[in-house]
């Protein structure tokens, strides 16, 4: 063996775990160079999400002292841990660091892997927020010396618990999401936790109702004993005195943590050495390529043709497709379960409308890499509203009758068929509005939705540029909408609502016409002129 072998043999090996750590500190600083506009969105979030995050630990460190303080804290520790397991699904970090199937080909041995996942999924503004939620909780409850002593361990101890166990879940289904077989299972499931998280909360509004925050002690007196909101169980149980259940508290959440990671390691394990057989098997052919069908219906030339892509794109793509299904069953499960507890109004229809104007944001993101060939085909800002007219008329297709139904469905289990008009008129007024503007937020907030990973819905660098295109087109769709809001508040209160509820119905519809239209007349300049810099957003993932 030559000098230069032996040499390189006896080289030692680079730490995982500050490698990782590096790369995604790196990964966050490359995200950010290139773009003005982007970096200004991520510090405007980053600022938004500590300050939110100093005012939520203050309201909870208040809470010393008082009777409920315990009940308070312990929950919304289990609150934080259903939180990270479920939210990968819904709302991924665009971080490649987390996503397991990019190492499979690396020499990586997975216990070391593990460590270095791990240190890595902790550098972000979710888990500092997790942090400064999980400080001011233990903070309300840590009495005494040895209150103090278990709080500087039960804050670490929490963040860990929900980091590992929200990787350890997005690792065991990470093969189900992105294969072709299971990505319809994967829908299901995100609607069954999506359904799941609505009945808990209606379930806590009636507890509420029953008996304040007394009524939640009984669940608390189960929940303290759950990982990881034992970590902050264990805390409490110190500051009262109670130091064996504070060593019971203790032992149950390390040995949870070292149960989640021995699964996640062993996930890890699989993911890395078995064969994905899910997608070996050949794609059936397609047997409707043509228009016929329910396609012939459309219209024809290019409005047609970007219409059938983009319903399309609702059938076909999993991350569409889930959006979608997510957005249809909760914007019905919110009026209906309200409406099933007698705490409903009619009104609450609205919800749905704008749980699918949200669809109608990113646009271009959604056609990722494929955009560019849509690309080729705008030459003028007529092209560019011919496109986007067509886009929101696939939403219409889909989003009007869908608001008219869950209108009705809410008018008849609430029986308040009076202000039924007045409710259906500000759905449709709001949809408008939120198309109008999807449509600039498309334009001038574009972002890439990566193909490569289940659990990546921006890319790196871009989420705060998705959240404030989200939320600014919320506000604004929110302001747009107020002379419709204003009208329907009015015949809400009069003392004759059924004779003036009819005129807001066609005032909502003619209202959320214009402003679809104005929106799409206002989108279309913006897009033929920063066709470039759209396409090259899109394109990043």
């Amino acid at each position: 063996m030559s000098t230069a072998a032996s040499g390189a043999a006896a080289a030692p090996a680079v730490p995982l775990t500050p490698l990782f750590v590096r790369l995604k500190l790196s990964l966050m600083r490359n995200g950010l160079k290139g773009s003005s506009k982007r970096k200004a969105a991520w510090i405007s979030s980053l600022v938004v999400s500590l300050l939110f995050s100093a005012f939520a630990t203050l309201g909870l460190a208040m809470l010393r002292g008082h009777t409920h303080a315990s009940t308070v804290v312990v929950l919304m520790g289990a609150i934080l841990a259903l939180s990270w397991t479920v939210m990968p699904l819904f709302f991924p970090t665009g971080d490649e660091t987390l996503d397991p199937s990019r190492l499979v080909m690396l020499p990586l041995r997975p216990r070391p892997l593990v460590r270095a996942l791990l240190a890595s999924s902790l550098v972000g503004m979710g888990p500092l927020f997790t942090l400064c939620l999980a400080v001011g909780s233990v903070a309300a409850v840590a009495h005494g010396a040895a209150g103090v002593v278990a709080a500087v361990l039960g804050a670490p101890l929490l963040l860990l618990g929900c980091v590992a166990l929200a990787r350890a879940v997005a690792t065991a289904n990470v093969r189900l999401l992105t294969s072709r077989k299971g990505r319809d299972l994967a829908v299901l499931s995100g609607l069954l936790i999506a359904i799941g998280a609505q009945v808990a909360n209606f379930a806590s509004q009636r507890l509420f109702q029953q008996g304040g925050l007394s009524a939640l002690e009984p669940v608390e007196a189960v929940v303290r004993w759950l990982p990881p909101a034992t970590a902050v169980g264990m805390v409490d149980s110190a500051g009262r005195g109670a130091y064996a259940e504070a060593a019971a508290q203790l032992a149950l959440t390390l040995a949870a943590l070292a149960a989640v990671l021995w699964f996640w390691e062993r996930s890890l394990t699989r993911l890395m050495v078995s064969p994905d057989g899910s997608t070996l098997a050949a794609a059936a052919p397609e047997k409707d390529r043509g228009t016929g069908g329910a396609w012939a219906f459309l219209p024809d030339g290019r409005t047609g043709a970007a219409m059938q892509r983009t319903l399309r794109y609702v059938v076909r793509d999993p991350k569409t497709k889930s959006a979608w299904v997510s957005a249809l069953a909760i914007g019905l499960i919110v009026p209906v379960f309200n409406a099933l507890q007698g705490t409903g109004s009619v009104y609450l229809a609205c919800f749905g409308a704008g749980m699918l104007g949200v669809q109608m944001y990113n646009q271009f993101g959604q056609d990722t890499s494929a955009f560019w060939m849509v690309a080729q085909t705008i030459s003028s800002p007529r092209d560019a509203y011919v496109e986007l007219r067509a886009r929101a008329g696939a939403l219409a297709l889909v989003t009007v009758p869908y608001t008219v139904l869950v209108t009705v469905v809410t008018a008849a289990l609430v029986g308040d068929w009076a202000q039924f008009p007045a409710a259906l008129g500000l759905g449709l007024g709001l949809l408008g509005a939120m198309l109008c503007t999807g449509a600039l937020a498309s334009a001038r907030f574009p972002y890439s939705i990566p193909t490569d990973g289940a659990f990546k819905n921006v890319a790196p660098g871009q989420a705060g540029l998705a959240w404030m295109g989200i939320f600014g087109g919320m506000l604004a769709s929110a302001v747009i909408s107020a002379p419709v809001i204003v009208l329907a508040v009015f015949v809400s209160l009069s003392d004759n609502p059924g004779s003036l509820a009819w005129l807001t119905l066609p005032v909502g519809v003619v209202w959320g016409a214009l402003a679809a239209w104005a929106g799409l007349r206002l989108a279309s300049p913006t897009v033929s002129r920063k066709l470039p810099e759209i396409l090259a957003a899109v394109s990043k993932g």
